[in-house]
């Protein structure tokens, strides 16, 4: 119980969200390397449309496991169903790190359930 009283309430929504997507499945993001093939699984903290060179959109997604963050996108895609911020997301693809954040491009994905 003092364990829980000391702790900010961001440690202890992170160390939920920890718990939550450890029984999903996957590889926590704390442990990916550069241009390891991972399965990952977060809660959806963004979704945004990036323009890229010669009109082809990037739909990119901003996924959280409680240890940290990592970005998906999608290149030529606008928008997935059921991809929004607070879903959960199993993905699997090759990480690269692009500006010092793992980002894996055009993953395979599962939606799971909240």
């Amino acid at each position: 119980m003092t364990h829980r009283l000391t702790r900010s309430q961001g440690d202890l929504e992170a160390e939920e969200l920890r718990e939550t997507t450890s029984t999903m499945g996957g590889t926590p993001m704390c442990d990916v390397a550069d241009r390891d093939v991972v399965k990952v699984c977060g809660a959806v903290r963004s979704v945004s449309l990036r323009p890229r060179a010669d009109h082809v959109p990037a739909l990119v997604v901003e996924i959280d496991d409680g240890s940290r963050m990592l970005r998906l996108v999608w290149l030529g895609r606008r928008k997935i169903a059921g991809i929004e911020p607070g879903s959960y997301v199993l993905a699997k693809g090759r990480v690269t790190f692009k500006e010092g954040v793992p980002t894996i491009f055009n993953p395979a994905y599962e939606l799971k359930p909240r």
